[in-house]
C-alpha cells in the first residue's frame, strides 16, 4: 500500500522534464475517454500557468494547473489524476496545495469548471456550483468556487 508520504508533490513548468508525462497523464484521462486529443487544443494557457504535479517513484500521477484570471480570482484547470490512483488522495494532494499557493498569493476565490462527474470530489473539498449547467469539450459542466 502507498503511503501519502511516498507521493512527492511540486511545482513544474513547461521546461521540466516531467512536463512530456504531465502531457500524456492529460491525454490518456482528459481527452482520450471523450474521443479528443490534446493536439488539437490551443495549450498557451500552458506556459504562463502555475502547474503542480503529484509523482510516486519520479513517475507523475497527477497534475492541476492554476490560471491567473485577476487579483481576486485564479482558475483550477486540467486536474487529471490516473484511474489506478483515483480515491488514495493525490487530488486531495493536489487541490490542497494549489490552495495553499493561491493563498500565499493573495488570490480571494478560486473557480473551476467541474466535469459534472467530478463535482462530488471538488464538493468534498468545500467548493460550491455557482453557476447553471454547461457544454464544455462536448461534455457538461458547473462552475464551481471556493473562498481562500
Amino acid at each position: 500500500m502507498v503511503k501519502p508520504e511516498d507521493i512527492v508533490v511540486s511545482q513544474i513548468n513547461p521546461e521540466s522534464p516531467q512536463f512530456g508525462q504531465v502531457w500524456d497523464l492529460r491525454e490518456e484521462v482528459l481527452r482520450k475517454p471523450i474521443g479528443l486529443s490534446l493536439k488539437n487544443d490551443d495549450l498557451s494557457r500552458d506556459y504562463i500557468d502555475t502547474i503542480f504535479v503529484a509523482a510516486h517513484n519520479g513517475k507523475v500521477i497527477g497534475c492541476v494547473f492554476f490560471h491567473h484570471l485577476d487579483t481576486a480570482q485564479v482558475q483550477l484547470r486540467a486536474m487529471a489524476v490516473y484511474n489506478d490512483w483515483q480515491g488514495k488522495g493525490v487530488g486531495r494532494m493536489l487541490v490542497t496545495t494549489g490552495e495553499k499557493f493561491a493563498a500565499e498569493k493573495g488570490y480571494d476565490k478560486i473557480i473551476l469548471h467541474a466535469r459534472k462527474v467530478a463535482m462530488g470530489f471538488y464538493a468534498g473539498m468545500g467548493y460550491t456550483v455557482s453557476g447553471d449547467e454547461f457544454t464544455e469539450v462536448g461534455i457538461p459542466h458547473f462552475m464551481m468556487e471556493k473562498s481562500v
